[in-house]
């Protein structure tokens, strides 16, 4: 993964980007990023991680792991 990943994920468009803390996750609303979480990307299962390094969008363990950080981020949050 090199760049900014873009992944529709239901009705919501979620943004993935390397950092030195981990894997940034943010949420795009109108072409505006707002950044949710860092997480270790090494916590994320092995198919999610290899789905992150081949760039794969649709990947279903990628698409799971990403729903997990997302709840989350809403459980702390409420």
């Amino acid at each position: 993964m090199g760049e900014d990943m873009t992944i529709r994920l239901d009705s919501e468009e979620y943004v993935l980007r390397r950092a030195e803390g981990g894997l940034e996750v943010g949420r795009r609303v109108d072409g505006d990023v707002t950044w949710l979480d860092t997480v270790d990307p090494g916590l994320l299962p092995a198919a999610a991680r290899e789905a992150l390094e081949r760039g794969d969008t649709a990947d279903p363990g990628l698409l799971t792991a990403l729903r997990g950080v997302v709840q989350a981020e809403v459980q702390r949050g409420a």
